[in-house]
Formats: C-alpha cells, structure tokens, sequence
C-alpha cells in the first residue's frame, strides 16, 4: 500500500508551474536571441561548417516551430511544418529583420501563454498535424530543438574568433 500512495503522490506533486516553464523557455529565447546578435551581418546567413546549414536557416526554424507551435497549443489549431529547407520561407533579407520577428514571436508566447489552461500540458495533441504526445512534450521539443541550434551557433561563433555569450546566461 505504501507503494501505491508514493505513486499517487508524485503523481500529484507540481514539479515545475506553468509561469516557470514559461521563464525559463523566455530565458532562452533571451540567450538565443545574444547568439543571434553576436554573428556578424554575412557570416549569419552564408557561414557553414561541415555540412551545417547557416545559422540563418536554423533560426528561421525556431521561428517557424515556436509562433504556430504556442498558437497550436493554445487552439488546437495546426498547420504542418514547411517540408525541408525553412529558409524557402524566408522574410527577412538582414539580421535586423530576423531579430525583429524573434521578438514579435517571443511577445506572441508571452501573451498567448496565460491562455493555456493547466490541464492542456497533459492533454495529448498532434502538433503539426503529426506529432503526438501530452502538450507539454512538444513544448519541451520546441525548447530542446532551440538548444541543439543555439550549440550550433556556438560551433560556428568560436570558429569564426567570436566569444559566444555564456550558455548558463538566461535571464531576460
């Protein structure tokens, strides 16, 4: 019995609340956001390393993931991803322009957050009309696949002589 109220109790134990997952996903925004910023004008949308599509492109599909991904949560309203390369969707022709939509979106998560109700993260959705899980596993994704670009960006700001900003910096 014992083994049954342990499990019924963590079950129902808040680990992180809905404003905490919503700063710390902002934090790093807020640190991609620096990784942006430091990337001279050219080396942003052309530099590559090993095969790697430039920065721009993985930026541009944070952007793509995180606007209609908060939207999606919050409506159930999805559309797909764009097949292959995200670039193809491009609005931005300068750096400026790309930061400009990365803060349209952060404010758009900003406001649409408050809006999911704390029973959503559990429901299970097909985000991007093809993957499934509880809401709170494609929020996760989103910031997971936010990291793994902001390394890349690390990889080709330390080639390129420049001091990337400290990964642990998250405030916003």
């Amino acid at each position: 019995m014992s083994n049954l109220l342990n499990t019924t109790a963590a079950a129902t134990t808040v680990v992180i609340t809905p404003e905490e997952l919503l700063r710390h996903w902002q934090g790093h925004r807020s640190l991609t956001r620096r990784v942006i910023e430091a990337f001279p004008e050219n080396e942003f949308f052309s530099y590559s390393i090993g095969g790697m599509r430039p920065f721009y492109e993985m930026v541009i599909e944070l952007i793509d993931i995180a606007g209609p991904g908060i939207h999606g949560i919050v409506t159930n309203e999805w559309s797909r991803l764009p097949e292959g390369d995200h670039s193809v969707n491009s609005f931005a022709k300068t750096k400026k322009e790309v930061l400009h939509r990365w803060d349209e979106i952060t404010a758009q998560i900003n406001s649409l957050w408050p809006l999911i109700p704390p029973q959503r993260f559990q429901e299970v959705i097909k985000s991007f009309e093809q993957y499934e899980g509880p809401a709170y596993s494609s929020l996760l994704y989103f910031i997971d696949n936010e990291i793994h670009h902001r390394a890349q960006g690390y990889v080709y700001l330390r080639s390129l002589g420049i001091q990337p900003p400290f990964f642990w910096d998250r405030e916003f």
